[in-house]
C-alpha cells in the first residue's frame, strides 16, 4: 500500500481537534402546567362535554333519523365523499403524534410513573388517548352552535397546555436534546388547524351560511355532476399528431406528470383515504426525525472524541495509516465525517423516494376507484371479484389507515439501512480511492477480470449482430427466420458461455428485484409478488379489500340515483300537501292529473333501476342463469352480448327442430 499517497493527500478541515467534550448537562424540567393534574382536568371536561353532546342529540331530530346517543356515537360518515374531512384529518394526526410518543416516552401514561409495568400502562394507553380526543371529533356531530363552541374550548384546551408545555421545558434528555420538542410539532399543528377550524365553523353558523352536513351526503350535487361527467360525449376525433409516437421529451414528462397529484373538479378522494395520506406523511416526518436524532449526534459525538489514542487502536489490528499521530486522527476523522454524510445522504434519499411513492400512489388510489365505478374489475385486479361488502374486506377497510401508517414506517427504516450500506460500498470502494489514488481493490479485481469480461461483451455482441444481420430476413414487409442451420450451430457452440452469461443476469435479476421491493415496501396498493400469487400479499390483499368496501357503499352513480328518487319522493309529498288546501272539484282533477304523471314517473323510475341492475358486473355472480354461462360469455365482469345472442340463436334452432320432428 502507498503510505505516502495518503499521507500527502490535504484532508479538510473539518472540526479541530478537540482536548476535552463537553456535554451538557440537561437539568430536570418540570412545566408549570403539570401533565398529570392536566390529563386529569381534560378528562373530567371531556366527559362533562360528551355529556352535554348527548343530551343536545337527544333533544334535537336529526333529519338522518339518527336520535340521541346512537347519533352521537358515530362522529366521521367515512363513507360519505361529500363532507368537509378536515376534523377527522386533524383528530387523527393528532392520535398517531401521541401515539410515537406513547412508544418512545419512559412513562406512556402521566397517571404513573412505574417504570416496571410499561408494557401494560402502554395497553392502556392505547385505548386512553382515543378516548381522550373523541370529544373533538364529537363536536362536529350535531352540526350545531352548541358543539361548534365545545369544539373550540376543547381544542384550544388542548393547543394552549400543549405549546406552554414546550415552551417551559423544551429541552429533555430523550433520545436527543430537542427531540421532544420536533416531533410534537405536527401535533401543534393538528390542534392549531382543528382551534381555527371549530370557530369558523361557528361563525359560518351564526351567518346562517354553514351547510347541514348531516342529509348532505345524497343530496349533494357532486354526485350528480359525477354522473354528467362520464355520461358525457366524448369527441371521438383522432388527431394525425396522435397517432406518432411520442418523443422521449413527451414521455419523461408524462412519466413525471403520473407522479403529481392534480386535483379533479368531479372526483373526491374518501375519507379513510384522506386521512391516510395525511397520517402516512406525519409517519415519514417522524421517522425521519427518529432516524436523523438517534443517530447523527451520536456519529458527531464518536467524530470529536477521536484523538492520538486511535493510532494505537489500529496499531493492535496492525493497521499504519502513517507515522504521524496527528495525522492519523485526521484520516481517521475524515473517514467518519463520510460515513456521516453517507448515512444523512441515505436517510433524505429515503424521505425522498417515500414522498414520491406517496405521491404515485395517490393517482394510483383514483385510477383505482375510478375503474371500479366503471366495472373495469379485470383492469384493476386482473381477475374476477365480487364487488361486495364480507367479513375479511370489512375487517380491512378498518385497519387500512393503521396498516398503511405501519407500512411507511418499517420500509423507510430498510430503505435508510439499505441506502446507508449501498452509499459505503460506493464511497469507500469507488470515490475515495479515486480520489487518492490508491486502494482501488475493486478496480484491481475487475481488470484481472478483464479476459472474462471481454469474452462476455463479445459473446453478446455476436449474438446480437448475428440475429439483427444473418438469422432475420425482411421479404414483402414481413420477418421470418433465415440460415437456420448456422443459427442451430451457433446455439450450440454458444451454450457455455450463455450459461455464465445467466449467472450474471440471476445476480442482476436478484438485485433489481430487490431495489424494487425495498423502493415500494411503504406502499399498498401495488403487490410485491407475481400477478398469480398477489393474494399471499397481505397488504395488498387488504387494499383490495378496501377497495370493495368504499366501491360497493360509496358508488357516486348508485348515490346519485337514490338520491334523485328521494328528491323525486319529497316533491311528490309537497305537491300532495299543496293540492289538499285547493277546492274539492279542483283538488279532484289535479288528483288525477297528479296520479298519472305519478304513475309514468313510477314506472320510468322502475325501468331504469332494473336497467341499472342488469348492466352492474358485480351482481352478475349472483344470478341464478350465472353458473349456466360458459367462461366465453364473460368480459370483464359482465356479459358478452355476441355470446347470448349466440346461444339464443342455439336454443331457437333446437326449438324449430323438435317442432318440426313432431
Amino acid at each position: 500500500m502507498d503510505k505516502d499517497a495518503l499521507v500527502d493527500y490535504e484532508y479538510p478541515d473539518l472540526d479541530p481537534l478537540p482536548t476535552k467534550i463537553k456535554h451538557e448537562i440537561i437539568p430536570p424540567c418540570d412545566p408549570t402546567a403539570d401533565d398529570r393534574l392536566y390529563h386529569i382536568c381534560i378528562a373530567a371536561i371531556s366527559l362533562v362535554v360528551m355529556l352535554i353532546l348527548a343530551i343536545l342529540a337527544r333533544r334535537t331530530k336529526l333529519r338522518d333519523r339518527q336520535i340521541g346517543l346512537s347519533g352521537l356515537l358515530s362522529p366521521v360518515n367515512f363513507l360519505d365523499h361529500t363532507q368537509h374531512k378536515g376534523l377527522a384529518v386533524a383528530v387523527f394526526g393528532v392520535l398517531f403524534c401521541k401515539l410515537c410518543g406513547l412508544v418512545m416516552s419512559p412513562n406512556p401514561l402521566p397517571f404513573s410513573t412505574n417504570s416496571e409495568n410499561k408494557q401494560s400502562w402502554m395497553i392502556l394507553g392505547l385505548f386512553y388517548y382515543p378516548a381522550l380526543y373523541y370529544p373533538l371529533l364529537a363536536c362536529g356531530t350535531l352540526h350545531n352552535k352548541v358543539g361548534y363552541v365545545l369544539g373550540s374550548l376543547l381544542s384550544w384546551t388542548h393547543f394552549v397546555v400543549l405549546v406552554w408545555q414546550k415552551i417551559d421545558c423544551p429541552k429533555t434528555t430523550q433520545i436527543h436534546t430537542y427531540f421532544s420538542l420536533f416531533s410534537s410539532l405536527p401535533q401543534i399543528a393538528c390542534l392549531a388547524f382543528l382551534s381555527f377550524q371549530y370557530p369558523l365553523l361557528l361563525f359560518k353558523g351564526l351567518k346562517g351560511t354553514e351547510e347541514n352536513n348531516a342529509t348532505e351526503d345524497l343530496s349533494s350535487s357532486y354526485y350528480r355532476e359525477y354522473v354528467k361527467k362520464i355520461l358525457k360525449k366524448k369527441s371521438s376525433k383522432i388527431s394525425p399528431s396522435s397517432t406518432e409516437k411520442p418523443k422521449i421529451t413527451q414521455r419523461m414528462a408524462d412519466a413525471v406528470k403520473s407522479y403529481i397529484y392534480t386535483p379533479e373538479d368531479a372526483f373526491r378522494f374518501p375519507l379513510k383515504l384522506a386521512v391516510s395520506a395525511v397520517v402516512s406523511f406525519i409517519s415519514l416526518y417522524q421517522i425521519g426525525l427518529l432516524l436523523i436524532m438517534g443517530v447523527v449526534p451520536s456519529l458527531q459525538i464518536a467524530r470529536m472524541g477521536v484523538d492520538q489514542d486511535i493510532a494505537n487502536v489500529l496499531a493492535g489490528f496492525r493497521i499504519n495509516l502513517s507515522p504521524d499521530r496527528d495525522e492519523v486522527v485526521r484520516i481517521v476523522v475524515y473517514y467518519m465525517w463520510c460515513v456521516e454524510v453517507c448515512y444523512i445522504s441515505a436517510m433524505t434519499l429515503s424521505c425522498l423516494v417515500n414522498l414520491a411513492m406517496l405521491m404515485r400512489s395517490m393517482v394510483l388510489h383514483r385510477s383505482n376507484l375510478k375503474g371500479l365505478y366503471r366495472g373495469d374489475i379485470y383492469n384493476v385486479y386482473n381477475c374476477h371479484r365480487n364487488i361486495r361488502a364480507s367479513r375479511p374486506a370489512l375487517v380491512c377497510w378498518m385497519g387500512y389507515t393503521g396498516f398503511s401508517a405501519a407500512h411507511i414506517c418499517l420500509g423507510m427504516i430498510v430503505q435508510t439501512m439499505v441506502f446507508f450500506l449501498s452509499l459505503l460500498v460506493a464511497v469507500f470502494l469507488i470515490i475515495v480511492p479515486v480520489l487518492h489514488g490508491q486502494n482501488l481493490l475493486l478496480f484491481q479485481m475487475m481488470r484481472r477480470m478483464w479476459p472474462f469480461w471481454l469474452m462476455i461483451v463479445l459473446v453478446v455482441l455476436i449474438q446480437h449482430i448475428t440475429a439483427r444481420f444473418c438469422f432475420i430476413k425482411k421479404t414483402a414487409g414481413t420477418r421470418d427466420l433465415d440460415n437456420r442451420s448456422c443459427l442451430f450451430l451457433l446455439t450450440y457452440l454458444l451454450f457455455p458461455a450463455n450459461v455464465l452469461i445467466g449467472v450474471l443476469l440471476a445476480l442482476w435479476r436478484m438485485i433489481i428485484t430487490s431495489l424494487f421491493n425495498i423502493v415500494h415496501m411503504g406502499r399498498m396498493d401495488i403487490s410485491l409478488l407475481n400477478r398469480n400469487v398477489e393474494a399471499f400479499d397481505p397488504a395488498y390483499r387488504c387494499y383490495a379489500h378496501y377497495l370493495k368496501i368504499e366501491v360497493s357503499q360509496s358508488h357516486p352513480v348508485m348515490k346519485a340515483f337514490c338520491g334523485l328518487l328521494l328528491q323525486s319522493a319529497g316533491q311528490e309529498g309537497i305537491t300532495v300537501q299543496r293540492t289538499r288546501d285547493a277546492e274539492e272539484g279542483i283538488q279532484l282533477v289535479h288528483q288525477e292529473k297528479k296520479q298519472k304523471v305519478s304513475s309514468a314517473k313510477r314506472a320510468r323510475r322502475h325501468w331504469q333501476l332494473l336497467y341499472t341492475l342488469v348492466n352492474n358486473p358485480s351482481l352478475v355472480g349472483t344470478r341464478k342463469h350465472f353458473h349456466r354461462q360458459a367462461a366465453e360469455s364473460l368480459v370483464n365482469g359482465s356479459l358478452n352480448r355476441s355470446a347470448k345472442e349466440g346461444s339464443r340463436k342455439e336454443a331457437g334452432n333446437k326449438e324449430t327442430e323438435a317442432d318440426a320432428t313432431n
